[in-house]
């Protein structure tokens, strides 16, 4: 028997791409609200309470409106806004970190966010293993796509191809810096510096390290042995040992839902650069959706994921 599910807030760009992912597969039905009857809360309501998964692609207050007009104990949902990626009661949707066992069973899960997840594969488990210390003050730079932005982003970049290149989060206190230093572990928040760049998607996550600097850190080598051990066997993240030139992100990448790590290290190994590569609309939103879902449904975890 299939499982019903709802899509709250699929008309926007994250919404569009999980519809895409569960339209063709036999194991869920989709409950659909026309653009009227989406935008009526009864309506929401009553396909909130129905569904047995809901998916929420909203803004923070509207997910937290959303949460709080489910009745019943029965349905499950994952929310893809920031409202609850630390908050109690909530399993954080990173099932390469906090173990599948932990999304089959949760109730609420929170999707993680398209820079924190590469930010948090890179450097959770070199933290927890002691190879990287939790009190240094990480710096985080990160380009994207930008389709990550939403549609007022979009249709920025698209109507003025001059645009190249957009710094934002100047100011510091990001959104997405209370993910990254509760889920890696760190008594210090990192410095966050997003930009996006005049490509509609794709990511590029990178820590640098001074590792001579910092006491009892592990070597690049060790490192780059840390997380191929960590992500050993998964379908979706992978830990490459190529030692490329240069690294590209093209204006025309196709829709992937993999995520590629990477440790480049100095000669003398006194310093190092942690390199995340993704699909800012694929396991950095849409697809770890529905890699959740699929968890949360008892199937396999890469059912309908592009690989």
């Amino acid at each position: 028997m299939s499982a019903t599910v709802f899509i709250d807030g699929a008309a926007g760009t994250t919404g569009l791409e999980i519809a895409e992912r569960l339209g063709s597969r036999s194991e869920f039905d989709l409950i659909v609200l026309d653009d009227e009857r989406r935008k009526d809360a009864s309506a929401r309501a009553e396909a909130l309470n129905d569904a047995d998964f809901v998916v929420l692609c909203l803004p923070d207050d509207a997910a937290r409106e959303a949460v709080g007009m489910i009745r019943n104990d029965r349905t499950r949902v994952i929310d893809a806004s920031t409202a609850y990626r630390t908050a109690d009661g909530w399993t954080y949707g990173f099932p390469e970190l906090v173990g599948r066992d932990a999304i089959a069973s949760a109730m609420r899960v929170s999707n993680p966010g398209c820079y924190p997840t590469g930010f948090l594969a890179l450097v959770a488990p070199l933290v927890a293993a002691g190879l990287l210390p939790a009190d240094w003050p990480y710096v985080c730079h990160a380009v994207s796509g930008y389709s990550g932005g939403g549609k007022a982003l979009i249709g920025r970049f698209e109507e003025d191809r001059d645009i190249a290149f957009r710094a934002y989060g100047l100011t510091m206190g990001h959104k997405h810096v209370p993910e990254m230093t509760v889920h890696a572990g760190l008594s210090i928040p990192p410095i966050f510096a997003p930009a996006v760049i005049a490509a509609h998607r794709g990511m590029v996550v990178e820590v640098p390290l001074h590792l001579g600097a910092m006491k009892n850190a592990g070597s690049p080598e060790a490192l780059r042995g840390k997380l191929s051990e960590t992500y050993t066997g998964s379908p979706i993240v992978s830990v490459v040992d190529d030692e490329p030139g240069e690294l590209l992100l093209r204006a025309s990448m196709q829709p992937v839902d993999t995520l590629t790590l990477r440790v480049f290290g100095s000669a003398d190994g006194s310093q190092a650069r942690l390199v995340a590569m993704l699909d800012n609309l694929g396991k950095g939103a849409s697809g770890a959706a529905v890699q959740n879902l699929n968890i949360m449904a008892g199937l396999p975890e890469t059912a309908g994921l592009r690989l």
